[in-house]
């Protein structure tokens, strides 16, 4: 039996899976509300009760991590896999980037959990991209090497947010006015879909609720912000696509993009990604794909714990 976890600010999947025909069959999941817990440890406790021996378990975890020790980002969880041996009496730990795990699950992503926004020229075995925008910002790239690809996990999302338009310029000016540097994740995330709107004059409202009130058209001003953000979201991938050659593809994973997108106009999201002056032309030659898989992370963590 191996485990696989996805660990988020916002929620936290968990799975136990078995080997089945050279492949993983997963025998239970479940979805925790991550800030209901004051430690993993107390919600590992809750979902491992009366559970069976672990040979191995893999924990993508939103944060960086040396494979061992982890303190994530927008949560007070520090994870140690030595400890998490330990106390559970599992065979291995390892600990992953979050994203990097979602890279990892891309080949078990099936073809109708793609959506392609971009077709592109895809050339094989060229580098990809993966980046998602969630509580936070994640991002991970993937070159080929030997006979796969190989994931080189990344904070891509704490790059200084690079304004495109004067109304981009004076939302970091806000920004920077209220926090200090203004980082891509300020912007492009759920919470940066929030502060958009109470930049354009909005009142408070959780990001959920600013992208339902957008699709349906019932408040003008929710549309305005997710407009600029999808703007800001494709200009940030077009940069990336940029910095990774990315001719693989670029990928979207799942978050607050993989509810929206399919039930709005890209159209702002696909021109800030092209809009690259004389690089246009490479740029045009990227796929972009949306991944509306939700369990991504956890099958790319169940993967790798298999394989260690």
């Amino acid at each position: 039996m191996i485990l696989g976890g996805d660990l988020g600010g916002t929620k936290t999947l968990l799975a136990l899976a078995e080997p089945d025909d050279g492949g993983i069959r997963i025998v239970r999941q479940q979805r925790y509300a991550s800030a209901d817990y004051p430690s993993f440890d107390a919600l590992l406790g809750e979902f491992l009760a009366d559970a069976p021996a672990i040979a191995a378990a893999c924990f993508g975890v939103a944060g960086p991590t040396d494979g061992r020790s982890v303190q994530l980002t927008y949560l007070p969880w520090q994870l140690d896999a030595d400890e998490l041996c330990r106390r559970f009496g599992i065979g291995r730990v390892t600990l992953a980037n979050d994203f990097a795990a979602a890279a990892h699950g891309l080949p078990l992503v099936e073809e109708k959990q793609v959506l392609t926004l971009h077709a592109g020229r895809p050339l094989a075995r060229a580098p990809r991209v993966i980046l998602g925008a969630g509580t936070g910002l994640g991002v991970a790239g993937l070159v080929w090497e030997a006979d796969c690809y190989r994931v080189i996990p990344g904070e891509g999302g704490h790059l200084g947010f690079a304004p495109q338009t004067p109304q981009q310029g004076e939302l970091w000016a806000w920004l920077l006015e209220r926090n200090g540097r203004v980082t891509t994740e300020d912007v492009v995330s759920g919470p940066g879909l929030a502060r958009i709107h109470a930049f354009l004059g909005g009142r408070p409202q959780l990001p959920a609720a600013i992208g339902r009130a957008a699709l349906a058209g019932s408040d003008p001003l929710a549309r305005q912000a997710l407009e600029l953000w999808l703007a800001c979201y494709g200009a940030f991938a077009g940069d990336l696509a940029l910095h990774w050659l990315a001719r693989g593809g670029v990928y979207l994973a799942g978050g607050i993009a993989g509810k929206l997108l399919p039930h709005t106009d890209c159209a702002p999201f696909m021109t800030a990604f092209l809009a690259k002056r004389e690089h246009r032309g490479l740029v045009q030659d990227m796929p972009v794909h949306l991944l509306t898989a939700e369990d991504l992370g956890l099958r790319g963590a169940l993967a790798l714990a298999s394989a260690t």
